[in-house]
């Protein structure tokens, strides 16, 4: 608190006075970004032409979130706050999973992802491919850029999911940001 206070330039009385204690800190202002991704995830699903522009959207702004988040911040969540850990999770495996599942079955139905895969097993791996890749045993900041290494899960997630038609979708939507 007292580093808080002095990055904000505030005393931790004044701190004291919006939030009980630490831990309902650490609650709000991860239900504050929790709100923040829903109104970003609910805005492209809802502006997506196709289950490969969601799909692609969705992973750069997870990309977006990734570049910002420091991977001690999961831990430390995990490890010192275990209330807001359960509600981070929570969110996950509510909201997120219910989305990677949508979006898999919309792929399926425009025939863009393959009829053969099991979209409730593929969606619970794609989230636990986001905490990979946040994993500092398996790859250490010092050796692993963690931009790199979400981008190389993702991709690999992407190409077991698609048609023929869904990976030439896929490869325009990839030309069209490269340029």
């Amino acid at each position: 608190m007292d580093d808080i206070a002095h990055h904000q330039g505030i005393s931790k009385r004044t701190i004291y006075e919006n939030f009980k204690d630490k831990n309902d800190l650490v609650d709000q202002v991860t239900s504050m970004f929790i709100k923040e991704w829903l109104m970003e995830y609910d805005g492209i699903t809802e502006k997506a032409n196709d289950a490969i522009d969601e799909l692609y959207s969705l992973s750069k702004l997870i990309r977006k979130h990734i570049a910002k988040l420091n991977p001690a911040l999961m831990y430390d969540l995990r490890k010192y706050h275990p209330e807001t850990w359960n509600m981070f999770r929570k969110y996950e495996n509510e909201v997120v999973y219910h989305s990677v599942v949508d979006n898999l079955k919309r792929g399926i139905k425009e025939g863009f992802f393959r009829p053969d895969i099991n979209v409730q097993i593929l969606a619970k791996i794609r989230l636990e491919q986001i905490h990979l890749a946040l994993d500092e045993r398996l790859f250490p900041k010092d050796q692993f850029d963690l931009i790199e290494v979400q981008t190389q899960i993702y991709n690999h997630h992407v190409h077991g999911l698609l048609s023929k038609s869904g990976l030439q979708l896929y490869n325009n939507y990839q030309n069209q940001n490269d340029e």
